[in-house]
């Protein structure tokens, strides 16, 4: 079995290779696109390139998330670009189609590829780990479609292998949670719309801002199911009056705690991989 230093030579050697020429950066702020920005500024100084950051902002993501991007793009010394994309139409996941992540992924890659071909980069670079590939993820096969390059599942690093390289370089998001596009808080075939998703947005900003680091408010329905980390569930009910107050405010008329607790890609269940 590889170590983790030999992984990460790996990815640094693939990462000189590919910004060799100018580079952009598929960059959401997260921790796999963060790690990949910077090591992609670090190479490309040393050849003479330029490094895009290139952020879609979404129907299906935080506001918040730009924010975070912008400021990461810069610590990182990346030529930051935002693209303003209105998704759930154009890329027909209106009624989120079991294949919505493809589907997506497809449209908001497309828009990013072509930005980054106009601003002069030679290739494009995104985040997927080596363990995005053992879950439910059809957007992958959309990256590989467009012949987007994912250096962090080339070097077959992990999530946790990312986080620690990401601390090595002293990376502002290196403990950042992963933060999935709101769409997942839906059954499929639900219809989203601008204030269901906003809803869902402001409840889970609210649970964050009690202190809790993996939150999901997944919705069925007038049901707000929470899912935390199990040994955050007894500190949850401590605030379980002010929970409940700020949720149905927002419309839901039932709220829960899933006794399982925090586990990504709960609305998968039943999906044929």
């Amino acid at each position: 079995m590889e170590t983790y230093e030999e992984k990460c030579n790996r990815l640094y050697a693939i990462m000189k290779a590919y910004t060799k020429q100018n580079a952009a950066v598929a960059f959401s702020g997260g921790v796999d696109s963060s790690l990949l920005l910077k090591l992609a500024v670090i190479y490309a100084k040393e050849q003479g390139s330029v490094v895009y950051g290139i952020t879609a902002h979404t129907e299906l993501h935080p506001v918040g998330d730009v924010k975070i991007a912008e400021k990461v793009a810069k610590e990182a010394g990346a030529e930051y670009i935002l693209l303003q994309i209105k998704e759930l139409k154009q890329a027909d996941i209106l009624h989120n189609p079991v294949d919505r992540c493809y589907r997506c992924k497809k449209y908001l890659f497309g828009k990013i590829k072509e930005k980054a071909g106009q601003s002069g980069a030679a290739v494009l670079l995104e985040g997927t780990n080596a363990e995005d590939i053992l879950a439910y993820r059809p957007g992958i096969r959309a990256i590989e479609e467009l012949g987007v390059k994912s250096p962090l599942k080339e070097a077959g690093l992990t999530k946790a292998e990312v986080r620690k390289l990401a601390f090595q370089y002293g990376i502002s998001v290196a403990a950042r949670p992963s933060a999935p596009c709101l769409a997942t808080r839906f059954p499929y075939g639900e219809t989203l719309t601008p204030r269901k998703l906003a809803h869902v947005e402001k409840g889970e900003a609210f649970l964050k801002s009690l202190g809790f680091y993996n939150i999901r408010l997944r919705v069925h329905g007038d049901i707000a199911r929470i899912e935390v980390d199990e040994e955050d569930m007894a500190a949850l009910m401590e605030h379980k009056k002010e929970v409940a107050a700020c949720l149905k405010k927002l419309g839901y008329s039932y709220i829960t705690l899933d006794l399982e607790g925090f586990r990504s890609g709960s609305m998968d269940i039943g999906i044929n991989h």
